[in-house]
Order: structure tokens, then C-alpha cells, then sequence
């Protein structure tokens, strides 16, 4: 079993053989099983938590123990530590720690997974949730990257959707943005700088004194031809091609519904090629029902949770309501078209079995096609503080949990991208 890791004051990581590494679930702390456990993928990042000390496992009770000074120099500090694994890895267990002061400010908005140490290697506590390899590590050449965003925006300069992307491929390191560059796989189409919900986790958006967004909000809406350059040309040319509307780097695309429309009809008069997808919180059905009218092929549905009080508290909906939500898959699967829910993933919530009964619920009635494992980009324990989530009875596990569901639901799909359907 990998052992506990910590960081010391000048954040360099070190071992402790001593304990074993712990995962977290809600507010269980456990030792995994040995299948809970991967090496950690290539891409991944590491992360230092300030103000939080490490939990790790007592070996030979199995019992969780607190680690709230630094072993090999108890006069100074110690901080836990997360790994923030690499696209197509979800979590089993997040990371064992605990606050030092419950007003610690809260973490950045990164997914935070138990990481241990084992023959010179770090282990954490997750698996590969999708064998779609577009976002993979190894398939991104740095200088290749940088030549063709610099070059297609030289070639494009009035093109402001073009100008903003490579703002995402070379400031952010966006892999959606990266990908378009490159012509393959999936393309962002960000539309929509205003949202109406103030999501507690939004990645483009956040108040003054609280932790800082990942990345800045698109500033404009583009043209419905300036989409299309972006589009067309993608559709017909990239390997398994797939254009999304709704990014990180956006609000509720669906507020620019009649951009979008007009965007989609556009692209289909010059090409049947490609997938053309929208990411959104699903808040207005009428405007899916328009979308799906004019050749949109699949929307993704974020949902942090399938019950409507934790959904209202995280996504704090602006005119909208979950059963509008759950009106908005019902219209595209009326209309035949695709629906993934994307789902975001946090161990001790997502397999709480009154969350696996909502769940279970939505399949049966609503049927989606697929659920998208996404980990959860958010400080735990400001989650559950949000949600008001006091659980009543011990998590499932994940594994337990995903392994019902796909006993249940035979014919609902797995993953963690959007999938080519053309």
C-alpha cells in the first residue's frame, strides 16, 4: 500500500512510511483497496494544501490518524497534499485532511484526489474513466501548439472567437482549445459572456475576496459567421470532429440562444459532417427545443446532483428551476437526439445512497445516453458546507456505485468527453 505524503513549509513533498495514504469520502477516511489504486497519469499535477493536515492509515489497525506535525521536524509546519488527476481519470477517494482553522480560506477550484507514495512512484486513488485518448499528455507538442494557434491567428485577425481561443490554447493551456489548433477531436465554440445561475464553483466567475476563477470569461458574442469559419472547417476535416457550444470560459450559452441558432443553421447549410454539441445547465427548454429544430445533434447537462435542494443550493439558478432542467432532456430526447449528463464527481456525495436513488430515478424516467464521470472542481469541504450535506447513512463507495448502476442500466453509457455521434 502507498504511504502517507506531506509537504513541508517550503512545499517539498516527502514521504512517510509510517502510516499509509488515506482517501476521504464525505467525513469517512478509510485505507483503499489495492483496486482503488493507479499510478499517477501522465499530466497530472500536484497540488500543496495550505492551512490542511494530512490523515493517513495506521497499518496495522487500519484506523485513521491525524497528522498534525511534521515527523522528521516537528518544529515546523507541515500542509497535506492532492493530486488534480489528467483528463479521462475520475476519483475514488479525495484527499485525507483536515482544516487547521474551519475559516481557512477555501481551496482554488481544482479537483483535490488521495495520492500516496510506492516505489518511487506516486499512486492515487482513481481510474481511467474514458479510452478517448484527445486530451492525453503525450499528445500535445508544446512548440507545435504555440506555431499553429500564432499561425491561424495571423491567418484570422477579424475573427474574435479565433483571437479568443488562442488566449485559451496559450494563457490557460485549454486541451479543447489545443485540439482545435491542432484540427482534431473536439472544438470549444464559447458564446455567451452573461449566465443565469451563480454556480458556487464557477471556473470563469468569482466574487471579489473568494478563491479566484481558473480562467477569464469570453467578453463578447460572436457572430453567428464567425462561429461558422470556426465550425465548418473543423467538421469537415478533423479526425472524429465535434464542435461544443458551452465552456469553461463562458456563461449559459443558452442565454445566446438565437446566436447559437442561427450559428447551427448556418454550419449545416455547408456541411452534414461532425457532431454539433451543447454544454449548458439545460435552464430553458423552449430554447433546446429551438436548438434541436435546427440540427443541434447532443447536449451535455451539468448537474452537481440529481435531487433539487442540493442542485438549487450549488447552482443558485437565476429564473430557472430543476424541473426545468429535467423538461430540457425530455425535449431532446423527444426529438431523438443525444443526452449526456455531466455529472460532476465528489466520493462520500455522489455515492450517498439517497443521491443513487435521485439518480437511479432520472435514468428510469428521463433515460440519457450517457453520464460523464467530470470530478468535482471544488474544495470538499466548502461543498458540503454549500449543500448542507449531512450525510445519513456511510457512502457506497464509487466503485460499488458505478458498478449498480451499470447493473441497472445496461444500456447506459459511461464515460468522460462527448462522443462523435456522425
Amino acid at each position: 500500500m502507498p504511504c502517507l505524503i506531506f509537504a513541508n513549509e517550503k512545499g517539498e513533498i516527502l514521504d512517510f512510511p509510517e502510516l499509509e495514504m488515506a482517501g476521504r469520502s464525505g467525513s469517512w477516511y478509510s485505507r483503499p483497496e489495492l483496486t482503488d489504486i493507479i499510478p499517477l497519469p501522465e499530466g497530472s499535477d500536484l497540488f500543496v494544501l495550505p492551512g490542511r493536515v494530512p490523515i493517513g492509515i495506521e497499518k496495522n489497525t487500519g484506523d485513521p490518524v491525524l497528522v498534525d506535525a511534521n515527523p522528521y521536524a516537528p518544529h515546523e509546519g507541515l500542509q497535506a497534499v492532492a493530486a488534480f488527476m489528467a483528463p479521462a481519470h475520475t476519483a475514488l477517494f479525495s484527499a485525507a485532511f483536515e482544516k487547521t482553522d474551519p475559516d481557512v480560506t477555501p481551496l482554488p477550484l481544482f479537483a483535490y484526489t488521495a495520492v500516496g507514495w510506492l516505489d518511487d512512484r506516486f499512486w492515487v486513488c482513481g481510474f481511467r474513466s474514458d479510452n478517448d485518448n484527445r486530451q492525453d499528455f503525450a499528445g500535445f507538442n508544446d512548440g507545435q501548439i504555440r506555431k499553429k494557434t500564432l499561425k491561424k491567428q495571423s491567418d484570422c485577425p477579424k475573427n474574435r472567437l479565433i483571437q479568443h481561443l488562442g488566449k485559451c490554447s496559450l494563457t490557460y493551456s485549454c486541451p479543447a482549445a489545443k485540439n482545435y489548433f491542432l484540427g482534431r477531436y473536439e472544438a470549444p465554440l464559447p458564446t455567451s459572456p452573461a449566465c443565469n445561475a451563480k454556480c458556487v464553483g464557477c471556473i470563469s466567475l468569482q466574487p471579489s475576496g473568494c478563491c479566484p476563477s481558473t480562467q477569464e470569461r469570453i467578453k463578447f458574442v460572436p457572430k453567428p459567421a464567425e462561429i461558422a469559419e470556426i465550425a465548418v472547417a473543423h467538421l469537415q476535416t478533423a479526425q472524429r470532429p465535434v464542435v461544443s457550444f458551452g465552456q469553461g470560459c463562458e456563461g449559459e450559452p443558452l442565454l445566446q440562444a438565437d446566436t447559437i441558432e442561427k450559428s447551427i443553421r448556418l454550419i449545416r447549410k455547408q456541411t452534414d459532417k461532425g457532431t454539433i454539441n451543447l454544454n449548458s445547465n439545460a435552464s430553458l427548454p423552449e430554447a433546446v427545443e429551438r436548438l434541436a429544430a435546427a440540427g443541434l445533434d447532443s447536449i451535455r447537462v451539468s448537474i452537481n446532483s440529481a435531487r433539487k435542494g442540493c442542485h438549487t443550493l450549488y447552482y443558485r439558478p437565476q429564473g430557472f428551476n430543476f424541473k426545468n432542467v429535467l423538461e430540457s432532456i425530455l425535449v431532446m430526447k423527444k426529438a431523438g437526439r443525444f443526452v449526456s449528463l455531466n455529472y460532476f464527481i465528489l466520493p462520500g456525495f455522489t455515492d450517498d445512497p439517497d443521491e443513487y436513488d435521485a439518480l437511479c430515478d432520472i435514468v428510469d424516467l428521463y433515460r440519457p445516453d450517457l453520464i460523464q464521470l467530470r470530478n468535482l472542481n471544488m474544495d470538499p469541504d466548502w461543498y458540503f458546507e454549500v449543500i448542507q450535506h449531512p450525510a445519513k447513512k456511510p457512502p457506497m463507495g464509487m466503485r460499488n456505485w458505478l458498478e449498480k448502476l451499470k447493473k441497472r442500466f445496461p444500456a447506459l453509457q459511461f464515460g468522460y468527453f462527448n462522443p462523435p455521434l456522425r
